[in-house]
């Protein structure tokens, strides 16, 4: 067995035995500290919003896939800003650096900022504002094995404090990618394995949102066009969700039962839940028009009778001089979209 597959195999055993333990911990596949599967990065956000198999040395990427840390990473800054619903406020700084044998390293602080709310008691007197917020501090290492394999892990601090109410807990991310001689592509990646390590309360420490992507992307051979597909959440097959409300219509009104997908119709939704097909359009070398279809955020979020372009997203990327600036929205709901903005710069480029 070669120095490769020597780090490799035990890497993809580490991935395959977490995503067995943390999906037997949490049966409907999430846990607590939720935001950390929130998109900050604007190109992400247009491309699903989970993860980007693109290797094109994006620092904000490298966020949600270490595999794609790399020495073109070498100080590097970017700040990205989310205008999110009514006044929640997210943000994310980044900076990378290349440390010669030990690898590349990528680290972030994120920050969601919920905004302020109102006490108030039984009778509803209110009595002052309190506030909630989010935090992660992210240290991401990255490694090229060959001119194909690549490795990386993220480590992450993660912490909320809602009013008075606080709580920690520790988490690591680990992902492989393979790019065949075609210009295919692959990813593999384990994200948010680990736990609490103080709850809001004592004795209630939960596990975090685990999940694990498959994705691949291809720059097309003879048209200025990226391919992209995801497979998000392999450690759980039925990723469907009961609406209480019925806004489909499903219960009959009379008799209180719920009519039922079956067969090929109810495979088909299930397995559609699973994919994010996304693209980017190249103009020239300094712009990119991206989009993407999420089928399961369509499914979860659309008003029957008012489908809009709920699940599909949409953003560009513009270079400017010395900083790459990247916009996108991405529709949740009828009612509205957050808008996401990031601007990165080379530091060493004002130095030539």
């Amino acid at each position: 067995m070669n120095r490769m597959n020597r780090i490799l195999y035990p890497l993809f055993v580490l991935i395959f035995f977490f995503s067995i333990q943390s999906s037997q911990a949490q049966p409907g596949g999430r846990g607590t500290y939720d935001f950390l599967n929130v998109p900050l990065s604007p190109r992400l956000a247009a491309l699903g919003g989970v993860t980007a198999p693109i290797d094109d040395n994006d620092i904000q990427l490298s966020l949600y896939n270490p595999a794609l840390i790399t020495p073109e990473m070498h100080n590097q800054l970017s700040l990205a800003y989310v205008d999110y619903y009514t006044d929640l406020k997210f943000s994310n700084i980044a900076y990378g650096r290349e440390l010669g044998k030990a690898g590349n390293f990528v680290g972030s602080v994120q920050y969601y900022n919920y905004g302020h709310f109102d006490y108030a008691d039984e009778a509803g007197n209110r009595s002052g504002t309190f506030g909630a917020s989010d935090y992660a501090i992210n240290l991401g290492w990255g490694r090229r094995l060959d001119s194909s394999f690549s490795i990386g892990a993220n480590a992450k601090l993660a912490a909320s404090q809602y009013e008075n109410y606080n709580s920690f807990g520790l988490a690591v991310d680990v992902a492989g990618t393979y790019l065949s001689r075609s210009g295919w592509l692959f990813s593999l990646s384990a994200r948010n394995i680990g736990s609490e390590i103080k709850s809001y309360l004592p004795g209630q420490a939960s596990a975090m949102p685990f999940s694990m992507q498959l994705g691949l992307s291809k720059r097309l051979d003879h048209v200025p066009f990226r391919l992209m597909i995801v497979y998000d959440h392999l450690q759980k097959w039925d990723l469907t969700y009961d609406d209480p409300i019925d806004l489909k219509g499903r219960i009959d009104p009379i008799t209180g039962v719920k009519s039922q997908t079956k067969g090929v119709e109810k495979f088909a939704d299930q397995l559609m839940r699973h994919f994010i097909v996304g693209g980017e359009f190249y103009i020239g070398k300094n712009l990119s028009l991206r989009g993407s279809y999420n089928y399961k955020r369509r499914q979860e979020m659309q008003i029957p009778d008012k489908l809009a372009m709920v699940g599909f997203a949409w953003g560009i990327g513009l270079k400017v001089s010395k900083f790459q600036i990247n916009y996108a929205r991405s529709t949740f709901h009828v009612v509205g979209s957050p808008n996401y903005i990031s601007i990165s710069t080379d530091l060493d480029s004002f130095r030539k």
